[in-house]
């Protein structure tokens, strides 16, 4: 899996591609714990390019959210293709995590 970061004035935007998986999580969690940095992180995520998450992908992605909000920041994740909208569907975390049409959406709500 592919990660990489940039910063839009307050937030910071991680784009993800290729496959979350197992093999894939504990460098995401590292490098994604990174991008929150010591300050009250915004965060949005970029789905666009990931293909596929598995359950070790979406663990990475709520501990994640846990640590944001537990930082008093915000997160919202954009662009999932079908199939890993679908993930997020049938686990219910759909319910917990901002999803997001589009960047604008989630700049939105993460400012």
């Amino acid at each position: 899996m592919d990660i990489e970061r940039e910063q839009q004035d307050d937030v910071t935007i991680v784009k993800l591609a290729g496959r979350f998986d197992s093999a894939a999580a504990p460098a995401a969690e590292n490098q994604l714990g990174a991008a929150l940095g010591t300050s009250m992180p915004h965060l949005a995520i970029d789905m666009t390019g990931l293909e596929y998450i598995s359950s070790a992908g979406l663990r990475v992605l709520l501990v994640l959210a846990r640590k944001v909000q537990q930082g008093a920041g915000k997160i919202a994740l954009f662009g999932l293709a079908p199939n890993v909208r679908e993930v997020f569907t049938v686990s219910g975390l759909d319910t917990i995590l901002s999803i997001q049409p589009d960047a604008a959406a989630a700049l939105a709500r993460v400012r």
